[in-house]
C-alpha cells in the first residue's frame, strides 16, 4: 500500500520525545524499529479483526490515542507511509484534538505514491495525476482522463468493511471491468508494491487489463495505469502563448523555454 520504515529525522525525534507512542506499521522490523526508539509504544494492529468493521477499528484507534492525550500524556501516533495518505485515524486523531482543545501536528512522510514517482519514473509534472482510493474510483461517476496517469489505492479491498481474510475476487473484478471500459482490454497496469525498508527493492508486475482478475495482488499494492499517450494540444491557445510551429508544444516542455 505505502512505504514502511522511511523515518524522516522529525519523526524520528518526535517518537523518542513522545511520553507515550501508539503505531501502525504492518511489519515486525518495523515495529522494533519503534519500539527500540520509544519502548513507551503499543501497536495498534491488536485492535483489527477478521470479522470487525473497518469503520469501528479506526474509531477504536483514535480513541486510544485520544484517551492518552486527554491525560495530559505528550503522544505521538506513527502510521507507515504518510500519515495523512489513505490514513482516516491520522486526519480524524489530529481533528478530533484540535477540537478538544489540544494542539496537534501532522508531519510528512514517505507515502507509495512517492516511492513509485521514483521507481516507475513518473513525472506528475509531465502529464498531471488522478489519484483515487480504488473503491472510491467505483462508488462514485468519475470522469477520467486516459491521457493522465491514475493511481488506484488499496484494491483488495474493493467493497470490503471489515479486514479481508481472503481472496477480494469479486471486487478486483469489478474494478477491471470498469478500467476495461476505459483502456481496453489490452492496455498495460502495474500492480506496485514499495520496498518497505530502505535497503529493499520494490515489487512491480506489469500485467494487461484483461490479466487483472486473475492476478495475485498485496494487500500493500497500489495499481498505476499509465496514460493512453500524451493529450492532444490546444493549437489555438498555443498560439496565444507564442508556441506555435513545429513540433507542437508538448507537456512536457519547460514554461520559460
Amino acid at each position: 500500500m505505502r512505504a514502511g520504515v522511511h523515518l524522516t529525522p522529525e519523526a524520528r525525534e518526535q517518537i523518542a520525545a513522545a511520553d507515550e507512542v501508539f503505531f501502525q506499521v504492518g511489519d515486525p522490523i518495523g515495529s522494533a524499529v519503534i519500539q527500540e526508539i520509544n519502548p513507551h509504544s503499543t501497536s495498534l494492529e491488536t485492535l483489527y479483526g477478521p470479522a470487525k468493521q473497518r469503520a469501528d477499528t479506526y474509531h477504536d484507534m483514535v480513541e486510544l490515542i485520544l484517551e492518552s492525550v486527554r491525560a495530559g500524556k505528550r503522544v505521538c501516533a506513527a502510521f507507515y507511509g504518510h500519515p495523512g495518505v489513505v490514513v482516516a485515524p491520522g486526519h480524524e486523531a489530529i481533528r478530533q484534538a484540535r477540537s478538544e482543545g489540544y494542539e496537534a501536528v501532522m508531519l510528512p512522510g514517505v507515502s507509495a505514491e512517492d516511492c513509485l514517482f521514483a521507481d516507475l519514473g513518473v513525472n506528475p509534472g509531465d502529464d498531471g495525476l488522478q489519484t483515487y482510493k480504488a473503491n472510491d474510483f467505483l462508488l462514485r461517476p468519475r470522469t477520467i482522463d486516459v491521457h493522465t496517469p491514475l493511481v488506484l489505492w488499496q484494491p483488495v479491498v474493493v467493497g470490503e468493511r471489515a479486514a479481508p481474510d481472503r481472496p477480494n475476487t469479486q471486487g478486483i473484478a469489478l474494478l477491471a471491468e470498469a478500467l476495461i471500459d476505459r483502456y481496453g482490454p489490452n492496455h498495460e497496469v502495474v500492480v506496485y508494491v514499495a520496498a518497505i525498508y530502505p535497503v529493499g527493492k520494490p515489487d512491480i508486475g506489469r500485467i494487461t487489463m484483461d490479466e487483472l482478475t486473475s492476478a495475485e495482488i498485496s494487500m500493500r499494492a497500489t495499481l498505476y495505469v499509465p496514460p493512453i499517450g500524451e493529450a492532444p494540444v490546444d493549437l489555438a491557445m498555443a498560439e496565444r502563448l507564442g508556441r506555435s510551429g513545429s513540433p507542437p508544444l508538448s507537456s512536457r516542455a519547460s514554461a520559460d523555454e
